[in-house]
């Protein structure tokens, strides 16, 4: 079972570059500039990867809450099974509560640092 869940979440984490395939040259601001890095300043580059990082960390949190339900379900009645699955849901939930939360530290942060003058 835990080999279905990481082939499904490498194939997840690939699927992006095996849609942008058809593109003949693969230099750095190509790759950059189709994640929303291209030229932007230093600020916004950070912004994006950041965000771009707990995205994946909120898919990743998600596939869990999915795969503990699916645990529960197919427990059949057996009580390790069902604890184990409540042990799975239940981190993965504080997860991904933990990634919205650094999610609306990151927004607020950046807006606040855009508010700040320099003299």
């Amino acid at each position: 079972m835990k080999k279905i869940v990481l082939f499904t979440s490498l194939a997840l984490l690939v699927l992006p570059f095996v849609a942008s395939a058809q593109v003949t040259s693969y230099s750095i601001e190509n790759i950059g500039g189709s994640i929303g890095l291209g030229t932007a300043d230093l600020k916004a580059t950070v912004i994006n990867v950041i965000q771009w990082v707990l995205g994946i960390l909120a898919l990743v949190a998600v596939i869990m809450i999915i795969y503990g339900g699916f645990m529960w379900m197919t427990a059949g009645g057996n009580e390790e099974k069902v604890e184990k699955a409540k042990k799975i849901i239940s981190a993965a939930v504080i997860g991904l509560i933990i990634v919205l939360l650094a999610w609306a530290i990151v927004i607020f942060v950046a807006g606040t640092a855009a508010n700040v003058v320099t003299e």
